[in-house]
């Protein structure tokens, strides 16, 4: 579907204003922080938290297998294996390149490479947990340094825009597919 992916980013840039209020100041950098360990110190993009609901006999670690061995359920996917391994690389939908950082026992990490949309170095950790039986899913992304689009506002803002609504869809997939895991 080459139009649908080249529509929806278009689509959402029309929208962005209404979807998104003032963006709150990126965090500055720092040069000497490691950004594949976490944001600190480094430039912030956005954190989004979604409830995956009721799953009382199903653990954060469990929910993190189910989409780490059936990739193929993660929204933009496109050309990444069904499971996925910390170091592997592949090409999201649209030829967007990524390696994936992390897996742990409870969220995974992937980081853009050259050739990315947003470019490289953007970091986005997919985290789950669980509350008395209620699952979340917590993402939140960053950058080693602001780049040509996530620097700029209107970009960041439909960046940000389309980033809520594709974790979005991840998370009502996750909820029924929680219950197989």
């Amino acid at each position: 579907m080459p139009g649908f992916a080249a529509a929806v980013p278009v689509a959402l840039a029309l929208c962005a204003g209404l979807l998104t209020g003032p963006s709150p100041a990126p965090a500055a950098v720092s040069p000497a922080a490691d950004c594949r360990a976490g944001p600190a110190g480094c430039y912030d993009l956005y954190t989004y938290g979604y409830t995956l609901g009721l799953h009382p006999f199903t653990g954060p670690d469990a929910v993190r297998r189910q989409l780490t061995d059936h990739f193929w359920l993660f929204p933009v996917s496109g050309g990444c294996a069904g499971r996925i391994r910390a170091g592997a690389r592949c090409e999201l939908l649209g030829g967007n390149p990524v390696e994936v950082e992390y897996i742990g026992d409870d969220f995974f990490q992937i980081n853009t490479l050259p050739g990315h949309q947003l470019g490289r170095g953007m970091h986005i950790r997919f985290a789950f947990s669980r509350t008395l039986g209620f699952h979340t899913m917590t993402v939140r992304a960053w950058q080693d340094r602001p780049t040509d689009c996530t620097g700029e506002a209107f970009c960041n803002g439909v960046n940000r825009a389309f980033a809520w609504v594709t974790w979005r869809v991840l998370a009502k997939t996750l909820r029924f597919t929680a219950y197989a895991a």
